[in-house]
């Protein structure tokens, strides 16, 4: 009996220390990957936290930067790329003259999907 009443406190405790991820940590983690360049880790993040690059592109900053100004001040080539092959068009192209100012790479690829 002792066993038991044991093994249930332990599970009950086990449940209620659920790690849940904040805000804060999405978009640390968000901003850390498109600063270093892994689009891979990128992917995979959101894909774990079940985001949408559209969902969350308003929501966060990086440096007081929107995501796609952000990757085109760090030179984010590869992340940069997907920010805007996943965003809307709209949205590429209300970034676009910030874009040119600081990637031609990323400034082609924009004219591209804006096109």
């Amino acid at each position: 009996m002792k066993k038991v009443l044991i093994l249930t406190s332990l599970l009950a405790v086990a449940a209620l220390n659920v790690p849940t991820a904040s805000a804060d940590d999405i978009s640390l983690r968000v901003c850390e990957y498109i600063s270093v360049n892994d689009k891979t880790r990128l992917r995979s993040f959101l894909k774990n936290k079940k985001l949408k690059v559209r969902n969350i592109f308003k929501k966060i900053e990086c440096n007081g930067k929107n995501l796609l100004i952000f990757a085109a001040t760090k030179q984010s080539l590869d992340t940069g790329e997907f920010l805007i092959g996943k965003l809307p068009k709209k949205v590429v192209s209300a970034n676009l003259a910030e874009i040119t100012k600081l990637s031609a790479h990323l400034a082609e690829d924009a004219k591209e999907r804006v096109e």
